[in-house]
């Protein structure tokens, strides 16, 4: 299990590559759900999402022969952009990884940074690419099965613990479940009265089918958030989440996409679906905790175009 010196050791690595990213209170979101309501603005982050913290740890801790032999990736959009984009920073060659249904914004930016790109079929198909990759010699920089990328993941759940008082309920959006993971380590760790709940789309259940089944399985994958859509979660995510988390919940892929709207409307803040899925979490854990409750987010990622949303809006008639 990842502790809290970790995490500490994990925020003291990274800091000063990667950004402290705000924790506000959002009068908006409060009014919403009509209750207290404070974000942590992952999606400010460098690369637009919570992953290049783990990543910056993951390519620090490489000796020289790993750096010169270069690192490997595959992610359905931001684990990727955030390899490439710290690799470059960091001078280290990278192999991205990702299916063709990626976004187009992260295929591009994976392109842009410099990292070579090889496209697949499926998420499957990109692990078992990888996996071939590190088999010649290149590091897996995997997105959510390693401690020192899960205890760097732990940082987001440091800072809140440091910049939000008298929250009661945090909810994590969840892919493999390396975030969840770090996060709850941490709020365990300095705020063990705070309950950590995980929220996945239906079609990217990874998470609440490896609880069900009592460790990881093999799922089938359909939701539109390609962001979370792990096709299993690793031992070591689901000892953490099985260990330090209240609940896995689930939503449709359209109130995710409505959550984006809605965080646009009263947050004003421009998240992707695997951030707008907090919100109809966040309305399922207000009414079962009720008016008590002091609810923290974590707003992963904002790295979805107009284009995309308004897509996925039309597809749903959100109108």
């Amino acid at each position: 299990m990842i502790g809290i010196q970790d995490i500490e050791a994990a925020a003291e690595r990274i800091a000063g590559h990667v950004v402290r990213t705000p924790t506000v209170p959002s009068p908006g979101l409060s009014a919403l759900l009509g209750v207290p309501v404070t974000a942590k603005l992952e999606l400010l982050q460098r690369t637009g999402s919570f992953k290049a913290r783990g990543a910056t740890a993951k390519l620090l801790s490489l000796s020289e022969a790993e750096r010169a032999a270069g690192v490997a990736a595959m992610s359905g959009g931001n684990h990727g952009v955030a390899v490439a984009v710290m690799a470059a920073t960091l001078d280290v060659k990278a192999t991205v990884v990702m299916p063709r249904t990626a976004p187009a914004r992260s295929i591009e930016a994976v392109e842009e940074a410099g990292a070579l790109l090889r496209l697949t079929d499926g998420m499957d198909s990109a692990f078992e690419l990888v996996a071939r990759l590190r088999d010649e010699g290149q590091t897996l920089v995997h997105p959510f099965d390693d401690p020192a990328l899960v205890a760097a993941q732990g940082t987001v759940g440091l800072e809140l613990c440091d910049d939000a008082d008298e929250l009661t309920d945090v909810i994590v959006s969840i892919g493999g479940g390396g975030l969840i993971a770090g996060v709850a380590a941490a709020l365990r760790a300095r705020r063990p009265d705070v309950r950590v709940w995980g929220v996945e789309t239906e079609g990217a259940q990874a998470m609440s089918e490896a609880l069900a089944a009592g460790g990881p399985v093999p799922v089938a994958l359909s939701s539109i958030v390609t962001t979370l859509s792990a096709p299993s979660v690793s031992q070591l995510t689901y000892d953490h989440v099985s260990a330090l988390v209240t609940e896995v919940l689930v939503v449709p892929d359209r109130e995710a996409v409505r959550g984006c709207l809605d965080l646009a409307d009263h947050a004003k803040v421009w998240a992707e679906p695997a951030a707008g899925c907090l919100l109809p979490a966040a309305r399922q854990v207000r009414e079962r905790v009720g008016d008590g409750a002091r609810i923290g987010l974590v707003v992963c990622g904002g790295n979805s175009t107009p284009r995309d949303i308004m897509g996925w809006t039309e597809r749903f008639g959100l109108h």
